[in-house]
């Protein structure tokens, strides 16, 4: 264990404790000093060269896969991926000091004790990749052929996180925003591998186990304080509602599902609420198929998102014949259009301050507030719509979203690589 792991996984189980004394924006600034500083040490490592016959042929998928929530909700839909595409396979359960909520035990069967293939296939997002290097040491890349998997939601790759590039042979990602976002950064294979996405739902998580009203048209928006509050934007959503319908209109509501708030993010949202009581919070944290049936107890699903790497819920909502109302911008745009869903036109705006990862200068999406608002009250009142964009947005979502086509690209991709027709090489970013 490198001294920079000690310190890194010491301050990520002393926050707690270090929160009282020290203020957190000057923690958040000293860890993000020391992994840039350690991200340029890693040109300098020597990796040894990838040699297929070193290990057996197959592929270590290192991540959370127990995380209930995004990244682990997308570590386990590349399981799924990687075991129908038929390639040998197995993962490394990975996750630093400050995850939680790691309650997912479905892919447990498929855990290896070490890694034992030559591809290594890492599930760990670029702002963690230079802890993940030291924290597995340098064995576990030496003579495979090193693969990540990031999600990323803006146009621009953070220039202090593309020193991890030299550790790869190349990038995969589930969306084309995010690989043109990394072709700007990089000389090596940038892949786009599509999700497969399944939403299963089960009947006993109704609206009475949610204690939602029965009798009301709901609106339903979901996010994780992880994934930065104001890119999620449910502040534009309670905006929306408040204007598409009066306080006295009882026969709708809207639903805000949120995880890991804050007393600071309730109170900014609780300050937009205008004596609204028709508006209902849900802050347990929900199994998949909780979450799952949460979407399918809505009538219509609301995303003004600011930017998306990929949009997996908007993805899971159309499954289950969800209509959606969506932002008109960043990977979402893949999946969705006019046809099967209600896009919101936006202006690009810069990033006022700097957001977690989203640094300031950056653009995202503005989204229409009085659009969302005219389209809440258009799928309320017009049935013949609401069911047209329903129909259409299930049968969409069942073709894109195939298995085969996930495992196809993954199936064609591991051919290329043991054919020597993959162009990564380790140390040229």
């Amino acid at each position: 264990m490198s001294i920079f792991q000690v310190i890194i996984d010491v301050t990520g189980r002393c926050k707690p404790f270090l929160v009282r004394i020290l203020p957190l924006p000057l923690l958040q600034k000293a860890k993000k000093r020391y992994l840039a500083w350690n991200t340029g040490r890693l040109k300098k490592e020597k990796i040894r060269p990838f040699t297929r016959y070193y290990y057996k042929d197959g592929i270590n998928l290192t991540g959370n896969i127990r995380g209930d929530f995004g990244l682990g909700q997308s570590c386990r839909l590349v399981a799924g991926a990687l075991q129908s595409s038929g390639v040998a396979f197995g993962i490394c359960e990975y996750h630093t000091a400050e995850d939680d909520h790691m309650d997912d035990h479905s892919c447990d069967k498929l855990l290896l004790p070490q890694p034992e293939y030559n591809i290594n296939l890492f599930h760990i997002n670029a702002n963690e990749f230079t802890l993940a290097y030291f924290r597995l040491g340098k064995q576990v890349w030496d003579y495979r052929y090193n693969i990540a998997f990031w999600l990323w939601e803006l146009e621009e790759f953070p220039k202090e996180w593309a020193g991890c590039i030299d550790l790869l042979h190349e990038i995969w990602t589930p969306s084309e925003f995010v690989s043109n976002a990394l072709r700007k950064r990089t000389q090596k294979p940038v892949i786009t591998i599509p999700y497969h996405v399944k939403a299963p739902t089960d009947q006993a998580y109704d609206r009475a186990y949610f204690h939602l009203p029965e009798d009301q048209f709901l609106f339903l928006m979901m996010y994780d304080s992880h994934s930065i509050m104001e890119r999620k934007n449910p502040v534009g959503v309670l905006k929306a509602f408040q204007e598409a319908f009066s306080r006295e209109e009882k026969k709708v509501g809207l639903v805000i599902k949120m995880n890991s708030a804050d007393k600071e993010e309730m109170e900014q949202i609780r300050q937009v609420l205008n004596g609204y009581d028709n508006v209902y919070f849900l802050t347990e944290v929900l199994t998949k198929a909780e979450a799952n049936s949460l979407t399918a107890c809505a009538d219509v699903f609301v995303s003004m998102h600011r930017a998306e790497g990929f949009g997996l819920v908007l993805a899971e909502a159309m499954l289950l014949g969800v209509p959606c109302i969506a932002t008109g911008w960043s990977a979402n745009t893949e999946f969705m259009n006019a046809e099967t869903a209600c896009m919101l036109d936006y202006k690009l705006i810069p990033i006022a301050k700097d957001l977690g990862p989203f640094r300031k200068g950056n653009y995202w999406a503005d989204p229409d507030v009085h659009q969302a608002a005219a389209y809440m009250r258009r799928l309320y009142e017009d049935p013949d719509f609401y069911r047209k964009i329903a129909v259409n947005a299930k049968a969409h979502a069942q073709k894109v979203f195939a298995m085969e086509r996930a495992a196809g690209k993954i199936r064609e991709r591991i051919r290329a690589i043991y054919q020597g027709r993959a162009a990564g090489i380790i140390g040229k970013g």
